[in-house]
């Protein structure tokens, strides 16, 4: 018996609301993104999936893992929505710049670091080179 799995992602992507539905099954997965504009409902999103179903357009279907049936703790399950709810995903402008500014600082860093490294490698090796041309100097 095949399982097959569907969940709805509804995020904001300035500067508007989308939802992104994925369905699992037959070991392919399949995606839709739907633009909803303003802050959707949740009887919003249900009376556009009942509505629209027949014009929702889907990615061509991607090799996926078998979907495994498996019950979750209805308390466990509602401790994780709870999380995902709380925990921002993406963060404001703002953040995003920090980040990104924060990302480049680390990677010059590196860099400056890597260089330096290799320096000190190369007269360290030159120094060593130098004391065995020392050595067979005659007396």
């Amino acid at each position: 018996m095949d399982v097959f799995r569907a969940s709805l992602t509804v995020y904001f992507e300035d500067p508007f609301w989308v939802g992104l539905y994925q369905r699992e099954g037959e070991g392919e997965c399949r995606v839709c993104r739907i633009v909803f504009g303003a802050e959707p409902k949740d009887q919003d999103v249900y009376q556009y999936l009942l509505d629209h179903w027949h014009r929702l357009r889907f990615s061509p279907p991607v090799a996926a893992g078998r979907a495994e049936k498996r019950s979750v703790n209805p308390k466990r399950m509602q401790r994780q929505i709870s999380r995902r709810l709380r925990a921002p995903a993406v963060g404001t402008k703002a953040q995003q710049a920090l980040k990104l500014q924060q990302e480049a600082g680390k990677q010059a860093r590196k860099a400056r670091s890597r260089a330096e490294k290799e320096a000190e490698q190369a007269r360290k090796f030159a120094l060593r080179q130098e004391k065995r041309k020392a050595k067979h100097r005659g007396h």
